[in-house]
């Protein structure tokens, strides 16, 4: 039997006792700007991704846009390739591309997609150079934050937010522009047409944007990416990172520039935690290897600077693997090790894959069909003792220009092609055509019997075979 507890059993908590949240807060991050080697790549390939991302929809290639998703009309334009959905096999081996690609990039140096090209750092880097421009640098928006509210904060804030707003505004207006028109998606954009789709997504990406670079930002690389929970899978000890020299650094401690560190017992680590400051997640890279490290290196550029200033070498916190500074290796050392098996495997297989993909792609037919038949009417007998299947022909011109295409059939003796033998299909257009096939009555046995279909530009410069059964009743 059940024992019933009554709720005046429950012991209250007393006044000394605390409640415990399960939940911490997180405390807002504030980096610190910082200049350097890897600071100029990074913002290398900020205006690099960024100027691809907003140029290509405004790019023309003959009279119509160069890329455009057309999902509508099930076509895939890319400068002069012309892909309809029949060509997914070609999306598939993009995407195995690029899962190998990332494999391979992680294996030989770590994260250096997050740190450098995902949309995520790459946006997250333009909000936050906003935010310094209008609101000062972290000490500046520490302090900023922690004042009270007085119109001069007030306007700091509605500045950047407005800012925050229009670029991603234009962030969703460009995301949708690669599945409509760009023009055509301007003039219903300023017609302020709610109730279409396109305004619907780019309101969506615009939001999503807004959102994660300038609100959740690293929260997303920490608790929301798959990528920094799995990472740890296609890492090893030869895999270059971002280190801090254990051996080298410690113990650390401030000192002034002129003191001895050897004399003072101390490491070549200041202990000034710059490296935190500048951090976009907000970790001590001094505490090793961590799955929020996204391999920005900017712990890398303001250490070599404090270096610089104290005289010593550069390198406490550099690009190294974990072998590499266990065993105190120098660089040809390191890169000897990073050529490994595993890396030279993943090369071999994503060149192989890249020009299979390649060679598919120039050797492509620009020209689709699809053999339906006739299921009102499988087989029939008509005039002059001929047996007849019905058949429906999609035939897709995947040229930008009009074709004229001859259809023929063979398979079965006597078989002969009832219906019109050329067909014209307009520019980067369908078109379904109804089709024939006649045998003498009692030439084949019951049963169905292979027939092939071919398909054939007028000047015979691209063919297509399509395979099919002829139906011959008991």
């Amino acid at each position: 039997m059940r024992k019933v507890i009554p709720i005046t059993a429950v012991p209250a908590l007393s006044t000394d006792q605390e409640l415990v949240s399960l939940y911490a807060a997180q405390p807002k991050i504030y980096p610190r700007s910082v200049q350097g080697l890897f600071a100029r790549w990074r913002w290398g390939m900020v205006f690099l991704t960024q100027l691809v991302f907003y140029g290509l929809p405004w790019l023309q290639y003959g009279e119509r846009q160069a890329v455009l998703l057309d999902l509508a009309a099930r076509r895939f334009y890319l400068f002069g390739l012309v892909l309809y959905p029949q060509d997914f096999i070609y999306l598939t081996g993009l995407l195995v591309v690029s899962a190998l690609s990332l494999f391979l990039f992680t294996a030989v140096a770590g994260r250096l997609w997050c740190g450098f090209t995902c949309p995520q750092t790459v946006y997250s880097e333009i909000f936050i150079w906003i935010e310094r421009r209008i609101e000062g640098d972290r000490g500046a928006r520490m302090r900023l934050d922690g004042s009270p509210a007085s119109t001069a904060k007030l306007g700091k804030k509605a500045a950047k937010h407005a800012v925050w707003l229009l670029l991603s505004l234009w962030t969703g207006f460009t995301f949708v522009s690669y599945f409509t028109p760009t023009q055509a998606l301007l003039q219903e954009s300023l017609q302020l047409n709610f109730g279409s789709w396109e305004v619907f997504w780019g309101l969506f990406y615009s939001a999503a944007t807004y959102g994660n670079a300038g609100f959740m930002r690293e929260q997303v690389c920490k608790y929301m990416c798959p990528y920094a929970r799995f990472q740890s899978a296609m890492f090893d000890k030869d895999t270059l990172i971002v280190s801090y020299d254990t051996n080298r650094g410690e113990p650390r401690g401030a000192r002034s520039r002129k003191a001895d560190p050897a004399a003072l017992g101390l490491g070549a680590c200041v202990d000034c935690t710059l490296c935190v400051q500048v951090c976009p997640t907000g970790i001590d890279i001094r505490q090793g290897l961590q799955y929020e490290c996204i391999n920005c290196a900017a712990c890398v550029d303001v250490c070599d600077g404090v270096m610089d200033k104290m005289g010593y070498a550069r390198g406490l916190v550099r690009f190294a693997t974990q072998n590499g500074i266990a065993g105190g290796w120098g660089a040809r050392q390191i890169l000897r090790r990073v050529l490994r098996p595993r890396v030279l495997v993943y090369t071999a297989l994503l060149w192989t894959l890249i020009l299979c993909l390649g060679i598919s792609l120039a050797m492509r037919t620009p020209l689709k069909v699809d053999v339906v038949r006739d299921r009102a009417a499988l087989s029939r007998i008509v005039g002059g003792g001929q047996l007849e299947n019905v058949y429906r022909l999609q035939v897709m011109n995947a040229t930008e220009s009009p074709q004229r295409y001859t259809l023929s059939a063979h398979g079965l003796e006597g078989l002969v092609l009832a219906s019109e033998t050329e067909v014209e299909v307009g520019a980067v257009q369908s078109r379904w055509v109804a089709v024939r096939l006649h045998i003498p009555y009692g030439s084949a046995a019951p049963g169905s019997h292979p027939v092939v279909f071919d398909i054939a530009t007028a000047d015979g410069k691209d063919h297509v075979s399509e395979k099919s059964t002829f139906i011959v009743p008991r």
